[in-house]
């Protein structure tokens, strides 16, 4: 070999995925009785299990990624291993692309192919004729066969100052990025606290955007196919950037109380990086294709 043997790391047993499978059992369970409970206006325990589940994992998830941290830290990473963690970083993000795409597909059907043959288009005018003869098919579905009444999301205000919000913060985190690359670590932890703030905000203006939806439009997750897809991909979104500003928050208490990270080894904060900006890439495609068009 040209550049000599490298050693692999391999850990100890350890009993963290153990300790996860069991947080995951009871967030199931536990979610499955209170749900359960719910339905038969019961109490139950349910919710009781799903607190305790939640709270294990984020136990397992802090002690586990603690020890990876140690490890990198204490040299125990080849250049392979590097590697494996970005194929790892790599293959996790586009099992995301997959998940949102699954729900553009629905959206997509819905708009060009099931909303149209509900109002006869292809084979389908005596489904129209008999069933719905005064259905019309208009995007967004605003009055559903079934008389569900509700009103569209305009894409201005909220949704495009928070496409503006998320822009500005790929634009800081870049900013952030060079700052790691050149040590000038001032740049680094100013600019990746914005970006940290920026996501915060835009958090905030889309939990007032639902209760605007909810309270003055009557846009609600029950309001047909534009409900259920508007709130199914808004929600899931909102989800990923509340993830994405925990993963940045995590970096940025290590650069500011451990002084983690050099120009040659920062795949943490890299790591984070791509995915913001893959959660900056799907809400352009949710504002263009949910909002605008």
């Amino acid at each position: 070999m040209a550049n000599g043997y490298q050693k692999y790391y391999v850990p100890h047993h350890s009993s963290w995925p153990i300790v996860g499978a069991i947080a995951l059992f009871m967030i199931g369970y536990g979610a499955a009785f209170w749900i359960n409970a719910l339905a038969k206006d019961q109490h139950g325990i349910g919710w009781f299990l799903l607190i305790i589940g939640f709270a294990l994992l984020f136990y397992m998830l802090f002690g586990w990624f603690s020890n990876v941290i140690d490890e990198s830290m204490d040299g125990l990473y080849s250049q392979q291993m590097d590697r494996s963690f970005r194929q790892g970083m790599s293959w996790f993000i586009f099992s995301e692309i997959m998940f949102f795409m699954a729900f553009f597909g629905a959206l997509f059907y819905a708009r060009m192919i099931a909303v149209p043959w509900l109002d006869g288009a292809s084979n389908n005018a005596m489904t129209a004729e008999v069933l719905w003869p005064n259905f019309d098919a208009v995007w967004p579905l605003v009055k559903t066969p079934g008389g569900v009444e509700t009103q569209a999301m305009p894409w201005e205000g909220i949704p495009l100052y928070n496409t503006l919000i998320l822009l500005a913060s790929s634009v800081t985190l870049q900013f952030a990025h060079i700052g790691i690359e050149q040590r000038k670590y001032t740049q680094l932890g100013f600019f990746l606290l914005m970006t940290i703030i920026l996501g915060v905000i835009f958090l905030c203006l889309q939990g007032y955007e639902y209760v605007h939806s909810y309270q003055e439009l009557g846009l609600r997750l029950d309001s047909g196919i534009y409900g259920n897809t508007f709130f199914l991909l808004t929600g899931f979104h909102g989800l990923h950037v509340t993830l994405g500003a925990i993963f940045l928050t995590v970096i940025f208490l290590r650069i500011l109380i451990k002084g983690h990270f050099t120009p040659e080894r920062h795949f943490g904060f890299q790591a984070a990086a791509w995915y913001w900006h893959f959660v900056d890439v799907v809400w352009l495609n949710l504002f263009i294709f949910v909002y605008v068009l």
